[in-house]
């Protein structure tokens, strides 16, 4: 699978899809919140080393509030392209669910 893409845009994408391809259920169950976290520290290290002012607490934040979403765009894909994948899951049924509810909030 090939997802790459070469521009701006925020991280969560590529790294949902990552998770995706790597990780099995159970995997993302259970290392959702430290794998996220190794994620931040290393983007945080990264933007600090080249001096970039970037307000990370902030980015974090807003990034981490879009990794459901940006898992959700995974789990559309893997349903269009074979629907009883592995990756068609309760781990992402769980986040699309997520954010639907929260979608029709607004």
């Amino acid at each position: 699978m090939d997802f790459q893409y070469v521009g701006g845009g925020c991280g969560m994408k590529d790294v949902a899809y990552f998770f995706g391809s790597c990780l099995t259920e159970q995997e993302c169950e259970d290392w959702e919140t430290e794998l996220l976290e190794y994620y931040f520290s290393q983007l945080v290290f990264a933007l600090e080393s080249l001096n970039k002012n970037v307000d990370t607490a902030a980015l974090k934040a807003e990034w981490l509030a879009l990794f459901p979403l940006a898992w959700t765009d995974f789990y559309r894909f893997i349903l269009g392209w074979m629907p009883t994948h592995q990756k068609a899951n309760a781990y992402s049924r769980r986040l699309a669910s997520k954010v639907l509810s929260e979608l029709s909030i607004i």
